[in-house]
This record gives C-alpha cells, sequence and structure tokens, in this order.
C-alpha cells in the first residue's frame, strides 16, 4: 500500500500532472499533501527526537552559534544552505538524510560535480565531522 501511495505521489508523476492540469489551483488544492514539505523547523526537530538526540548536542556538534541555532529550531529563522549542511553534520546524518534535509530547507541539493559540495558528500560518506 505505501508503495502504492509512493508511486502515485512521485515527482515524475506530479509533473505529469502539472503539465497536463489546466488549473494550478486545482492542482495545488488536490495534490497539496505531495507538494508541500514541513516546516524545517519541525523537520529538525522530528529527526531530533527520532535520533534521541537533545537540540543543544545538535547545535554544538554543528559547530552553530547556540542562539542562533535555537531559533533555527523555534522557526524564528530559516537556515542558509551551509548551516543547513552543519546541522545535517549536527545530526550525523548520511546522504540520502541530508539530501532530504536540505530539501526541507528548500536549498539546493548535493552536486558531486561541485568541488566544495564532493569534499561535503566525501566527508558525509566518511563520517567525518564538521571541522
Amino acid at each position: 500500500m505505501a508503495s502504492e501511495n509512493q508511486n502515485k505521489n512521485s515527482t515524475s508523476v506530479l509533473l505529469r500532472k502539472l503539465k497536463n492540469t489546466r488549473h494550478l489551483e486545482k492542482f495545488l488544492q488536490s495534490d497539496a499533501t505531495s507538494v508541500d514539505l514541513p516546516p524545517f523547523h519541525l523537520y529538525i526537530s522530528c529527526l531530533c527526537q527520532s535520533q534521541g538526540k537533545i537540540p543543544e548536542q545538535v547545535i554544538k556538534r554543528a559547530a552553530i552559534e547556540r542562539t542562533y541555532g535555537h531559533q533555527l529550531f523555534n522557526g524564528t529563522r530559516c537556515p542558509s544552505r551551509d548551516k543547513a549542511i552543519q546541522l545535517a553534520f549536527g545530526l550525523e546524518l548520511d546522504f540520502e538524510s541530508t539530501q532530504s534535509l536540505l530539501q526541507s530547507a528548500r536549498k539546493s541539493p548535493l552536486y558531486p560535480k561541485i568541488k566544495r559540495d564532493a569534499a561535503i558528500i566525501y566527508c558525509i560518506h566518511h563520517g567525518k565531522d564538521v571541522f
């Protein structure tokens, strides 16, 4: 059942629906749950909770200034791409989870053809920390 639902809401299916729709509002209303992403602060809070981590620990491990980090967790600030990547290191995420975190932050994914991104991917894959 879950795979049917995933298939129904896959990116290619949504893109085809979007291209074929005559009314954007109707598309957005009928497929809103497929298009919308959770707010970033809720996403990272859920990650913390599911991993049994405390935001303070994640912020420290991510080398993010304490006040700014708490603002990210309570939703009063939105992260830059770099801060989202730092949080991925703080949460000790794997590559796929980091890509999902960047998507939730509405930032571009890591791309191995960009040297800086390649270095970040390497560090994530090999369990390096933010330093």
